[in-house]
């Protein structure tokens, strides 16, 4: 019977792919080096442990929609889901390493784009909880079917720079906010009005307009 183990060993954001993404490396080692795996129906849960790294102050500021208060953060703070992944690992024996993508949306109503967006430097501590179904071959030749193991996990620390590539890649300097039809028909009237080429006219002047209406 398989007795898998898990250990994510790298990752790097691939430039050339169609949508965002981060690609991790896993290895999965079998205890049994002489048994053969036909093939793995793997999901893996992807936790963000946020109370395993440290946070500057200006990495504090940006958390505050999420966490509230510094001070709260004993209460606030907790691991919460990033994502879920479902993948297919061949045939193998021993073990193997495998290519783990991981894609990764830039929508500001999302939690974790909000959490990643917000850090500066540093990693960002994540926790893989394996599950999924092991197809292999048995003593006598024929195909039996386990269960992997609900206490299989492993953990990575993701730099922020390998998160940052990937939102640069697809998107470079840019950022993505979702808005109501009503209000993004007011603000398309108005740039056109206004004979603005750009959405990003449009912004500079109604917070230009804002800043000289607050100093008056």
């Amino acid at each position: 019977m398989p007795d898998l183990n898990f250990a994510v060993i790298g990752s790097e954001a691939p430039p050339y792919i169609a949508v965002p993404t981060v690609l991790f490396k896993l290895r999965i080692t079998n205890a049994n080096e002489e048994e053969q795996i036909q093939n793995i129906n793997l999901k893996s849960q992807i936790m963000l442990a946020v109370t395993l790294r440290r946070y500057n102050a200006d990495e504090k500021a940006k958390l505050y929609e999420l966490f509230g208060e510094p001070e709260r953060w004993g209460e606030t703070l907790r691991a919460f889901l990033w994502t879920h992944v479902t993948s297919v690992v061949p045939r193998f024996t021993g073990s193997t390493v495998v290519e783990l993508p991981v894609p990764c949306t830039y929508d500001f109503e999302v939690v974790s784009t909000k959490y990643f967006n917000a850090l500066e430097e540093g990693d960002i501590p994540l926790t893989f909880l394996f599950s999924g179904t092991i197809f292999y071959q048995g003593e006598s030749g024929n195909l039996q079917i386990e269960q992997i193991s609900w206490s299989k996990e492993a953990s990575y620390r993701l730099p922020v720079a390998t998160w940052k590539a990937a939102m640069e890649n697809h998107f470079p300097n840019s950022a993505w906010i979702r808005l109501r039809k009503d209000l993004f028909d007011q603000l398309y009237r108005y740039k056109m009005r206004s004979g603005l080429l750009t959405w990003d006219d449009v912004l500079e002047r109604l917070l230009r307009a804002s800043s000289e209406e607050v100093q008056r």
